[in-house]
């Protein structure tokens, strides 16, 4: 066999080894889908509430977490329509539950829960497109 026909097959086989192995590595990667933390809440002291909302941005920044919705306009298209809404985004699950487990944030959550009546919860996101 000719110098540039082994050299050829050399390069051939190092490119479809290289393939092969960047398929595995594609196939382990575990893609972190986002996390929400999603709030329904009814406001009953308004003053106590102001406390507890200009606390809660210093709890996030830890986790990378922010807010996508708090309070503004909403429009209900079913159902009963909500009070206030509050929407924060974080990296995934693990992340927004630290956050809410939090020493910072635990310090400040019996001010939310003394002044309003509040669902919350954590809603795994979908992958990017």
């Amino acid at each position: 066999m000719k110098t540039n026909q082994k050299l050829a097959l050399a390069v051939l086989a190092g490119v479809l080894i290289g393939i092969a192995g960047a398929t595995a590595i594609h196939g382990q990667r575990v893609e972190t889908l986002p996390a929400y933390v999603m709030a329904e809440v009814q406001v009953t002291d308004p003053i106590a509430i102001k406390q507890y909302a200009e606390k809660v941005p210093e709890t996030l920044v830890p986790f990378h977490g922010h807010y996508l919705v708090a309070g503004g306009k909403t429009q209900t298209l079913e159902g009963e329509p909500p009070k206030f809404i509050v929407v924060i985004a974080f990296d995934s699950v693990e992340k927004a539950r630290a956050w809410y487990d939090s020493p910072a944030y635990a310090a400040i959550r019996p001010i939310r829960e003394r002044a309003a009546n509040s669902r919350l919860f954590i809603a795994e996101g979908v992958t990017s497109q």
